[in-house]
């Protein structure tokens, strides 16, 4: 059964799209970027957005009853090839305690919504 998940813990969609989709043990969030949930405006700079991307993923997974040790896609769009680096830091510290890595695809793009600098979606198996 397709269930609709959403959590006001996370920004809302800016977008005719659901948060994610839970299809029987599989978890499908949509593309994550940098916006603050209170205030609706993306974060500045290109860490802060990171980890507000992290914290909505994290908490999508939550409100689906997943972890983060469920992830096993992440797809993550960036608009600087020189921010590679400096993602994969933030990225290091956000999977350090998964045992299994998620597997991962960097694509470096031209642009994303709303002017933001990096946009991650992700797939959940529990």
């Amino acid at each position: 059964m397709k269930k609709e998940i959403r959590t006001n813990e996370a920004p809302l969609p800016v977008a005719p799209y659901s948060q994610a989709v839970c299809i029987n043990n599989m978890l499908f969030i949509s593309g994550q970027i940098g916006i603050d949930k209170e205030s609706g405006k993306l974060a500045e700079g290109f860490e802060e957005q990171v980890r507000m991307i992290f914290r909505s993923i994290e908490a999508i997974l939550s409100s689906a009853e997943f972890s983060k040790a469920d992830l096993v896609r992440l797809t993550v769009y960036l608009t600087e090839r020189a921010d590679f680096d400096r993602f994969n830091k933030l990225y290091e510290e956000f999977v350090r305690d998964i045992n299994i890595k998620p597997a991962r695809s960097t694509v470096i793009v031209n642009a994303l919504p709303k002017g933001a600098l990096v946009e991650i979606d992700a797939i959940a198996v529990r």
